[in-house]
């Protein structure tokens, strides 16, 4: 490159020596570093072509380049990923969130009941109106006749100041327990718990540094509130008084098979922790216990979501069934395979208890 670096200038290098280094998608890519060395969004650098690049974010760009070449993931480069309705940060050492998880929260989500609906105070002075033949001088008594003293307004002069009110949630619910095994970044619980405000959720991972990567996105969030992280394998660390109480399990454990494991994408397999994706012979390994556990740890009609290898979800189903639970369901990714097991155990004489 000549001695100016300009915006366009620094995405055509590059991109070309992504390019040279085998990067699949070395236009992207290029973008995502530029944005991140500049702060400039992708659309931004598009109409800022001819601006200049400072000295530091000269040297910041090669050295994410340098990174990415060496096949390190940009979601590792960068920092964070979004994710549903959320942005997560990331780092080396705890498994990057994939677009396939999104359909396990969905599943997740679908399984409990729905948030309450928000009513907004103007429509309970609609049902007044309509109630009162639409004149809001009835609705209201004599408050807009301008009688009794009323201001110019037609407000009584001593009337209290009416308070707005945001939203209404007309009935009592209880709250909804979720326990995420295997939670890794966090994302499957501050999904949840972002997406449905009646959530409380207990996430466990047996690596430290997931522990502590997902607590500082629930912090980031302002949802460690209700997401309750914990260290330990499957559901070792849940509280035994919590087990029998919860609505839905859900997780996204190691499911690779080891055999499968050497076909991985190198990028995959040299940066990713192999502890986040190796799920024994059959890829079952940690879902045979994780299922036994959840039969335990749900309520009657509770619903377990895990997410699996596409090779694993027949033998996954019956293996659900000898733990204990009376429906299964195979969900396809986005792609069209299969990759999410839903579980419902069985109600008995149970009531929903809402």
């Amino acid at each position: 490159m000549n001695d100016t670096w300009t915006i366009q200038a620094a995405l055509d290098w590059t991109q070309g020596y992504l390019e040279r280094k085998g990067d699949e998608n070395p236009r992207l890519s290029s973008q995502w570093l530029l944005s991140e060395a500049t702060g400039l969004s992708r659309i931004e650098l598009y109409a800022h072509f001819d601006k200049p690049l400072s000295m530091g974010e000269r040297d910041t760009l090669r050295a994410y380049v340098s990174r990415r070449g060496s096949g390190e993931p940009l979601q590792y480069i960068t920092g964070e990923v979004g994710f549903r309705h959320i942005s997560v940060k990331v780092k080396p050492g705890v498994l990057i969130p994939r677009p396939e998880t999104e359909v396990l929260v969905s599943e997740g989500l679908a399984a409990l009941p729905a948030p309450p609906k928000r009513i907004a105070a103007d429509a309970f002075e609609s049902d007044a109106l309509r109630e009162s033949d639409g004149r809001p001088d009835a609705a209201h008594g004599l408050a807009g006749s301008g009688l009794h003293g009323g201001g110019q307004d037609g407000a009584p002069e001593d009337a209290p100041e009416a308070q707005p009110v945001d939203e209404v949630i007309p009935e009592e619910r209880r709250e909804l327990l979720v326990a995420d095994l295997c939670t890794g970044s966090g994302c499957i619980a501050c999904s949840i718990a972002y997406e449905h405000p009646e959530t409380r959720v207990i996430a466990t991972d047996i690596a430290s540094e997931a522990v502590s990567l997902a607590r500082e996105n629930a912090e980031a969030l302002g949802l460690s509130d209700r997401i309750e992280v914990l260290e330990g394998s499957l559901g070792e660390a849940v509280p035994s008084g919590l087990v029998g109480s919860f609505d839905l399990v859900i997780s996204n454990p190691p499911y690779i098979p080891t055999a499968v494991l050497a076909e991985i994408p190198k990028e995959v397999a040299d940066f990713e922790p192999s502890l986040a994706l190796d799920g024994g012979d059959d890829g079952l390994d940690l879902f045979r216990p994780l299922a036994l556990w959840s039969a335990r740890a749900l309520r009657p009609g509770g619903t377990l979501a895990v997410e699996l290898h596409e090779t694993c979800l027949g033998e996954a189903a019956a293996a659900a069934k000898d733990a204990g639970f009376a429906v299964t369901t195979i969900v396809e990714d986005l792609t069209g395979r299969p990759r999410v097991l839903v579980a419902r155990k069985g109600c008995g004489e149970c009531e929903d208890g809402r």
